[in-house]
């Protein structure tokens, strides 16, 4: 049995105009039209799932039309949202620790503090920590 839009909409919980937009991206294929509605397979919730799992991933539209390519093709733009991600994970723990010492930090001016100092020293990249190294960059 085929899908209305508005059936797929209300299966997949993505509102109808992201799944036309995705199809005029080129990141859904185009569906049967039936009286000049848009008929969707069932398989196309599970395709919409994996859009929106991209898109919690933090892919672009293009990165998310490379990850629906063969697997050769692929892989080297996943390493590298792979490390992005990773990235942005230590930056969340970094604020994270940030703002539970400032809750708890008894200074005025919290860069004064010792202890956040300290842990600052903590957050540097091997490359900001070493400034001699030839890929640092100043700060």
């Amino acid at each position: 049995m085929r899908l209305t839009i508005g059936q797929l909409a209300r299966a997949t919980a993505v509102p109808a105009s992201a799944i036309r937009y995705w199809e005029r991206h080129g990141l859904l294929p185009e569906p049967e039209r039936q009286g000049g509605q848009r008929r969707y397979p069932p398989e196309a919730a599970g395709r919409i799932v994996l859009l929106r799992k991209c898109q919690q991933a933090g892919l672009t539209l293009a990165e998310i039309r490379t990850f629906q390519l063969e697997q050769s093709t692929r892989q080297a733009m996943i390493r590298g949202k792979l490390v992005e991600i990773e990235q942005r994970r230590v930056d969340l723990e970094h604020a994270h620790q940030l703002l539970t010492h400032a809750l708890q930090c008894g200074e005025e001016d919290i860069v004064r503090c010792p202890k956040f100092r300290e842990q600052m020293a903590t957050w540097r990249t091997p490359a900001e920590a070493d400034p001699t190294r030839a890929d640092s960059e100043p700060t």
